[in-house]
Order: structure tokens, then sequence, then C-alpha cells
């Protein structure tokens, strides 16, 4: 909501169409340009046709946020099978990148700079027991966020990772509203709360905004002060 209250036009890229409608039509209200596509971010193929209908629809691209992800399933570290390991990586890791490069090529080809926002997770850096390889693929996901920050900063675009702590979203809310949970985690977070998608509002105008291009290869953690406390 942030960047369409902003007055960017927004794509939503997900594999549930339905989800995609209702997440267009509440962004329209703002009065921008939106487009919902279907897309499995893991299908090469399927990343470079939305992107290319993407560009199509709206001239260009200026920033690209990477979110999709999905979540490992509590398994003792002992007992994940490659299946699963590869089930993570294959959205978390390689999807991320699919959409990156995509972003990437198209920026640097048509000039102008932009900005690349890699959603990681706290678990990048102080890692996830029975997430072994979920936070594997946010701490790999930081890491080609700084390289990416490197690389093209001389066409301009800047690269940044976002590390949520607990956010109350589809995937954390059945364990955020358990009982033993918030007596357990929600004392170690400062803020008293758990985080919301609104948390997250600013922080992408920001980094979305051209006023921002000195600012690159940044790790930003909206956690409500859990990682440090």
């Amino acid at each position: 909501h942030g960047l369409a209250q902003a007055g960017a036009d927004v794509c939503i890229w997900g594999t549930n169409s339905d989800r995609n409608e209702d997440a267009a039509t509440e962004l329209a209200k703002h009065g921008t340009r939106v487009l919902a596509l279907c897309c499995d971010v893991g299908d090469e193929a399927a990343v470079r046709r939305s992107f290319s209908d993407t560009v199509e629809h709206f001239g260009r691209v200026d920033s690209c946020f990477v979110n999709a992800g999905v979540g490992s399933r509590g398994i003792p570290f002992l007992e994940i099978e490659l299946e699963e390991f590869r089930r993570v990586t294959r959205i978390n890791l390689e999807g991320a990148f699919l959409t990156l490069q995509a972003a990437a090529r198209h920026m640097v080809e048509r000039g102008g700079g932009g900005v690349l926002v890699g959603t990681a997770s706290l678990a990048a850096v102080e890692g996830a027991p029975r997430g072994q390889h979920y936070a594997a693929t946010k701490g790999g996901l930081v890491s080609m966020m700084k390289a990416c920050a490197v690389e093209l900063a001389r066409h301009q675009v800047r690269a940044h990772a976002l590390l949520p702590g607990w956010i109350d979203t589809p995937m954390a809310g059945p364990a955020l509203h358990s009982d033993a949970f918030n007596a357990k985690v929600l004392p170690r977070v400062p803020a008293r709360r758990w985080g919301t998608p609104e948390d997250f509002a600013a922080a992408a105008v920001y980094l979305a905004s051209p006023a921002t291009s000195y600012h690159t290869g940044d790790t930003m953690v909206i956690d409500g002060g859990y990682g440090i406390f």
C-alpha cells in the first residue's frame, strides 16, 4: 500500500490468482495503475514471461521488490530431506535470483538506474533451528543483494535487503497467535507487539525513492528491536 499511496504504479506477482486480484483491487483504490500476474518465480520461463508482460504494460520498471518466499516445516536438521531443502531454495533463493536478474537486465539496458530490494529475514543472521534450509536461503539472499549493490552501482542500480523480525503474515500468523509462543517470544520484542506488513510501507517508499541515490548495499532490519534485545 505504501508505494501505491505514494503514487507508484504497481505490478503484483503471485501464484494465487484470487489473492492477486484482491490485492490489485485494494491497491487500485489509491488511484494508480495496478497489474496482477500469476507467476511461479521458481520457473525461469514464467519469470521471463511475467517480466516482459510487466514492462509491456507499464513501459519500464524502476524498483523491484522480491517478496516471494516459503517457510520451513519445523523439521529437525537431522531429518530434512533433500527434496524439502530444494522446495525452499527453489522459491526463496532461485526465485529471487531469477527475478532480480530480470529486473537488473532491464534497468541496465534502458539506463537511468533503479532499485532492487530482497526481503530476507532476521534468520539470515540469527539462524533458524529446525529451519536451517530457510535460514540458508535468507543468508544467501543478503549476500546476493550486497554483491548486486557493488556490481551494479556503476549503472546507478541500488540494491538492499530487508530483514523482518516476527511479522504477522499468513506464513507466521499461526505461530504468532499461539498462546505459548506469545508467552515465550513476545516479551523478547522491545516494541511489545508483532510487526505488521504496514510497518514496511515507509521503508519501501524510502528505498524506491530516487532521493536515496547514494544509499546502497544496506541490510535494513525491521524487527521491533528483537535482534538486539
